[in-house]
Order: C-alpha cells, then structure tokens, then sequence
C-alpha cells in the first residue's frame, strides 16, 4: 500500500518525466491523482466545446467509487512504470 509521501513524491516525479506519456496515460494518472486527493467526482460535466474539460471529466468518472487507498497505489505504480520506460 503507498503512503501519502510516495503518493506526494509520485506528484513531484510525475512532472519530471522527460517523455511525454500518452493522452490515454495522462488522463489515468489525472483521474487517480483527483480520486485520491479528491474522492468521487462531483460537480456537471463540461460540455460544449471543452473537449479536454469532458475527457477529464469522463476519466475521473470512471473510476467513481474507488477508494482513496487504492487510487493512490495505483497512481505511484503508474509513475513508477512510466519512468522505468523512459
């Protein structure tokens, strides 16, 4: 289980990537980011023209219900992956 300083430190690191991640990478570790420091999404979903507003909406939508606990694991082991594959 992460510590809530991993997950801080995961924070840091997941800003000095060298690579850009994909829109895809980037959307999950947005989404477990906000489920883990936030909870569940709330508020309406951004429509219109903000297509990245929505994407980030529907990305942390969908993991609506998922414990903070395991948002913040999930989140240290994908920056941890995504700078093993740098």
């Amino acid at each position: 289980m992460a510590t809530q300083q991993e997950f801080e430190q995961a924070a840091i690191r997941s800003k000095e990537l060298t690579k850009r991640p994909s829109n895809e990478d980037l959307l999950k570790l947005y989404s477990l980011y906000k489920q883990a420091s936030e909870g569940d999404v709330t508020g309406e979903r951004p429509g219109g023209f903000d297509f990245k507003g929505a994407a980030k909406y529907d990305a942390w939508a969908s993991i609506k219900g998922m414990s903070g606990d395991d948002a913040m694991e999930q989140y240290v082991s994908l920056v941890n992956n995504l700078h093993a594959n740098e």
